[in-house]
């Protein structure tokens, strides 16, 4: 008999053994259980009894919770923290836009300036212009709530959102205003100098104008002005700091000479393309996520949002194919944004006719726009002046005339027209002043623009030490004394 077989029949006759003289109670057990039960199996009894009534007790405790407010609260609360992240990713699109409009000699420092922007917008914001635009002391500033200190983090705050949300839905904002200025004083500023400007923007001029029209106690808001989304809050704000930096930085070298204006082209129109594509995206989250609540109103402002978009791109396409001859890409481009802009203030407020409207009349106004600042000799390479500044200024008159309950061409008087024009005035004032002071301390401090050879060579060697495109051939053109 081999060893194996002779240790298999050990096996059985232990285990006939075993049954013969087991205790009656495990006789009985493994009656019930079967032959295969095992002691283990059977510790595992209470444990499934305690993870059926704590299951139970969850459940119940669950169907408690599920109330129609607490459904919505956590609804909106979802809605508004993903529009916050389609706002953020903007940033992506402002940086491929200004990039591919610029040179390539210039691509690191333009990217480094809108990647960073964010970062000191949301630091600059939560430190102290969260506080000024939000704390409610005054009619004019706030006074409080620095830091963040002062509001519980998981309970409603600000209707019915927590703080947390609503804080990174309105520094996602704050960045933007700031990011607006970075296109327009592209190719010549000094690096530090920007950042300097960014942070006071965002920590102080911004939330001031803003604290004037989003609070209950906002001085403009009391006289009825309205500005859903912030064609002037945020558009105009960047569009005139945007507009004195440019003025006193000055144009790029080569670009106006001898009562000429030399065109500078962009040295990457298909990441200009994407940007404006990822910026018309995010416009989902900016305009709609303005609605500060998951309800019915939001697919509506969606709606309005891209008709207004739709329709600048075409105007702005016809009429730059009308005056040149070619429809440019360029244009499209920023026909697309200017209808954004434009729809922005009244987007929950305007009929699908009217955004269409507005988006028309934006996407015209572009184009007009770029020829005069190059007219006056402001050098603005990638046109936010046009775009965020004049449409601004438009898309809030378009609420005085397009809103369907208090615009003019609805029956709704002039009234709301009225306190457009002094909202436009009065943020516009305040803006130019606050910018002009603090440019020309900067340029006063530390000239504000780099050197000639600087500018001439590029701002990724001279700024940042880096190529963007390391290896490929350099931009050599020289026209006009541009490099």
């Amino acid at each position: 008999m081999s060893s194996l077989n002779f240790d298999r029949k050990v096996k059985r006759r232990k285990s006939s053994v075993w049954d013969t003289y087991a205790p009656p109670f495990d006789q009985m057990v493994k009656r019930f259980f079967g032959r295969n039960f095992s002691w283990a199996w059977l510790a595992c009894i209470p444990l499934a009894l305690v993870i059926v009534a704590t299951w139970n007790t969850a459940a119940h405790a669950q169907d408690e919770a599920l109330t129609p407010e607490n459904v919505q609260f956590a609804l909106d609360n979802v809605w508004v923290l993903i529009a916050a992240i389609l706002v953020i990713f903007m940033n992506a699109g402002f940086g491929m836009l200004e990039t591919g409009f610029c040179r390539q000699k210039n691509a690191v420092n333009i990217l480094s300036k809108n990647l960073i922007v964010f970062a000191l917008a949301t630091l600059a914001f939560w430190a102290i212009g969260f506080g000024l635009m939000f704390n409610e002391a005054t009619p004019f500033i706030g006074l409080g709530n620095f830091f963040l200190s002062g509001y519980s983090t998981d309970g409603p705050e600000f209707g019915n959102l927590t703080m947390p949300v609503f804080f990174l839905f309105q520094a996602a904002f704050a960045g933007t205003a700031a990011t607006i200025v970075s296109g327009a004083v592209a190719e010549r500023i000094k690096f530090t100098d920007f950042i300097i400007f960014s942070i006071l923007l965002t920590a102080i001029a911004y939330p001031i104008t803003g604290h004037w029209v989003w609070t209950s106690v906002g001085w403009l808001g009391g006289l009825g002005f309205s500005d859903f989304a912030g064609s002037t809050v945020v558009h105009s704000v960047g569009g005139w700091a945007a507009l004195c930096g440019a003025a006193i930085l000055g144009p790029r070298i080569g670009k106006y000479q001898d009562g000429q204006i030399n065109a500078i082209p962009g040295h990457n129109m298909s990441i200009a393309t994407l940007g404006c594509l990822i910026l018309w995206i995010g416009w989902f989250g900016f305009n709609p996520g303005s609605q500060l609540a998951a309800d019915a109103a939001v697919p509506y402002i969606a709606v309005t949002t891209n008709l207004a978009a739709a329709a600048g791109g075409v105007s702005a396409t016809l009429t730059a194919w009308i005056m040149s001859g070619k429809p440019d890409l360029s244009m499209i481009i920023n026909g697309i944004l200017a209808g954004l802009v434009g729809v922005t203030a009244g987007c929950a407020g305007v009929g699908f006719l009217g955004a269409v409207i507005i988006g028309l009349v934006a996407g015209v106004l572009v184009v007009f726009a770029v020829g005069f600042f190059d007219s006056i000799k402001i050098d603005d390479p990638v046109g936010a002046i046009s775009v965020h500044l004049v449409n601004g200024i438009w898309g809030t008159l378009a609420v005085g005339l397009f809103n369907t309950e208090t615009g003019l061409f609805y029956g709704g008087g002039i009234g709301q027209l009225i306190s457009q024009i002094i909202g436009i005035v009065a943020v516009g004032l305040f803006t130019v002043v606050f910018s002009a002071i603090v440019w020309t301390i900067l340029k006063s401090a530390s000239g504000l623009r780099v050197s000639a050879e600087e500018e001439l060579k590029g701002l990724d060697i001279g700024e940042h030490g880096m190529e963007a495109y390391s290896g490929f051939l350099k931009d050599t053109s020289d026209m006009g004394g541009v490099a």
